[in-house]
């Protein structure tokens, strides 16, 4: 070995020993005779004294050494001078005399600083990864997600759980967002796909008798790359035999717990047991049904009492049974960190973004009421003088409203308010402050609806997966009525993210052959795509249910980390692009002629962007 230890083991018991360390020139400090190195490695940080007195000749080496220079170092642990400890790294009361310094391998001058806090355009740090990856908070997020990993499969395996692992070529089975395609070079003209999931082999696993499965799986979706989204990514994915929903949730609300207690003691936690809302519940309450939990601003349903004011829209929308509902905005009409009201102008600006956001959400307008905040003052907004004072004080009664508040009205279809409640909330937390970093807010989402109706297609599309059973009591919608039938589906929140969800499955060949034609697909269709499973479905299935977690989105909440990016090694950009290897490339035209491909150039107005 190059090093006897790594730059973030040394105290003061290691005082006197000769010691070999090497890595990169975290940062360099020249005092003439004295040169100071923060040498670095993936375990911390240990200062490096070179004298030019004792030791010319790793002085002399020393004076060529630049920040990122990769460093072997021969010296002997000392206790540092009094006054001169560093109480802010672990190896901050000692430091190495060096007596030998060889530069394994110098450094150009890197496009940003690893030894710096600042922001760089994300852009360049994808570009220069190897590099980004070396500053101290990614490796803290890369190790922390390995941990975690490791912390699964132990958790896994003590709850008698068999670690498999299925292809990555597989069947084009589309599963809701498109393939990724693989072309044979043995049959040509056909096909493997990437895997969306392992969830029809993991079903299989189930018949084939093996009870508990769990794997690290990579998936790969070829969609559109907004928000949180990456085309390949990677899921904790795991199916249990001889269970019911409770029996999945417990399992996995037991590891929840345990991640808990392990990676995040010094958070605040809100739930112990985790709470559970019904999808009807925080989708009236939220307009969502992945709520960030750390805060109020709940939609109240006022529409009683709206709707009897003297407010015409109101008064229309509760004749044609639109419900009205009002978020409060505390403290929306003060200063920032005073007790100071916002200047009218200011209050009209604030009120005009909201107004453009939930119109860009599909609503018409945004009512809005403010409190004052002085006793004797008069309420604000277009709508205030349209309440009776009887009306105005039942509603700042019934929404809690104090001084300071705005109250924003909503009404339209509940898919509408569903939307802007949604936009208002993650808005106002962000402006007001409201989510704290230092709080996990895990929920179960229960009761799902089994389908969604698509209207263009005019079809049924499902809330989760096709292969997911409907809620016994609820079997019989499907004949009369599938829009009221419930899934067994159970979906894992954490602070405005989907972390998790799963299923009961269906297990009898029946049920699934009812469900194809209920989503627009044939039995020819559905026999050619799906034809291993329903067969398998013959052969004495047990029944069964399961879960995948987002190991990114989880690694990312427990990291604090902004979006997933930062928790993988090789992220791609939002056009689904390297920016570091520069992939997807074009392929030599010599391994597109073995594989029988012709590459179509794009019409011209089809190749903007």
């Amino acid at each position: 070995m190059m090093k006897t230890h790594t730059c973030g083991e040394l105290r003061d018991s290691h005082e006197g020993t000769q010691v070999v360390l090497a890595g990169w020139v975290h940062r360099r400090r020249d005092q003439g005779g004295l040169i100071f190195f923060d040498l670095r490695d993936r375990w911390g940080i240990t200062q490096v004294v070179i004298d030019a007195a004792t030791s010319p000749i790793a002085h002399k080496v020393a004076s060529d050494a630049r920040t990122e220079y990769v460093l072997q170092v021969h010296g002997q642990v000392r206790i540092r001078p009094e006054g001169t400890a560093n109480p802010d790294l672990p190896t901050g009361t000692i430091d190495v005399v060096a007596e030998e310094i060889s530069i394994l391998n110098p450094s150009l001058t890197p496009p940003f600083y690893m030894n710096k806090e600042e922001n760089v355009e994300e852009a360049r740090r994808m570009q220069y990864r190897y590099l980004d990856l070396r500053r101290p908070n990614m490796q803290y997020n890369i190790i922390l997600r390995h941990r975690l990993v490791k912390f699964i499969r132990d958790y896994m395996d003590e709850k008698e759980f068999v670690e498999i692992e299925t292809p990555i070529l597989f069947k084009t089975t589309p599963e809701g967002a498109r393939d990724f395609l693989v072309p044979s070079r043995l049959q040509p003209g056909k096909f493997y796909a990437l895997p969306q999931s392992p969830q029809q082999l993991k079903q299989l696993l189930m018949v084939a008798g093996y009870e508990r499965y769990f794997q690290i799986a990579r998936c790969f979706r070829d969609e559109d790359l907004r928000g949180e989204r990456q085309p390949e990514f990677t899921q904790l994915d795991m199916e249990m035999s001889f269970v019911e929903r409770e029996d999945v949730m417990q399992i996995n609300e037991g590891l929840v717990l345990a991640l808990l207690d392990k990676f995040a003691p010094e958070k605040k936690i809100l739930g112990r047991p985790l709470p559970r809302f019904t999808y009807t519940e925080v989708m009236e309450k939220y307009g969502s049904d992945k709520p960030d939990l750390r805060y109020g601003l709940e939609a109240i349903d006022v529409t009683e009492l709206a709707g009897k004011s003297g407010f015409a829209v109101f008064n229309q929308n509760y004749a044609d049974g639109k419900p009205i509902k009002v978020i409060r905005a505390p403290g929306l009409m003060r200063e920032e960190g005073t007790n100071t009201a916002i200047s009218n102008e200011k209050l009209k600006k604030v009120m005009k973004e909201l107004e453009d956001m939930v119109k860009e959400a599909g609503a018409k307008g945004l009512a809005w009421m403010a409190l004052p905040l002085e006793e004797e003052g008069e309420v604000k907004g277009p709508i205030g003088k349209f309440f009776t004072v009887d009306q105005k004080l039942e509603l700042f009664e019934q929404t809690g409203a104090q001084a300071g508040d705005v109250l924003l009205f909503t009404s339209d279809t509940r898919e509408v308010i569903y939307a802007t409640t949604d936009k208002l909330r993650r808005h106002l937390a962000e402006r007001l402050g409201l989510a704290d970093p230092n709080t996990l807010a895990f929920a179960w989402i229960i009761d799902f609806p089994l389908f969604y109706w698509d209207e263009e297609n005019k079809r049924w599309d499902p809330s989760q997966h096709m292969f997911t059973a409907p809620m016994p009591e609820d079997t019989e919608y499907l004949d009369t009525d599938p829009g009221k039938a419930r899934g067994t589906q159970y979906d894992l929140i954490c602070n405005g993210y989907e972390v998790g969800g799963g299923s009961i499955r269906i297990h009898r060949r029946e049920m699934q052959e009812k469900i194809f034609p209920l989503i627009g697909q044939t039995m020819e269709h559905a026999k050619e795509q799906f034809g291993h499973i329903l067969e398998a479905f013959e052969y004495g299935v047990p029944p069964h249910g399961g879960m995948a977690w987002g190991v990114d989105r989880l690694a990312m909440l427990f990291a604090g980390a902004p979006n997933i990016r930062e928790v993988i090694a090789f992220p791609k950009t939002q056009t689904g692009s390297d920016a570091m290897a520069h992939a997807p490339s074009f392929a030599d035209p010599s391994q597109l002629e073995e594989l029988f491909i012709r590459v179509v150039e794009k019409p011209k107005d089809e190749k903007k962007g």
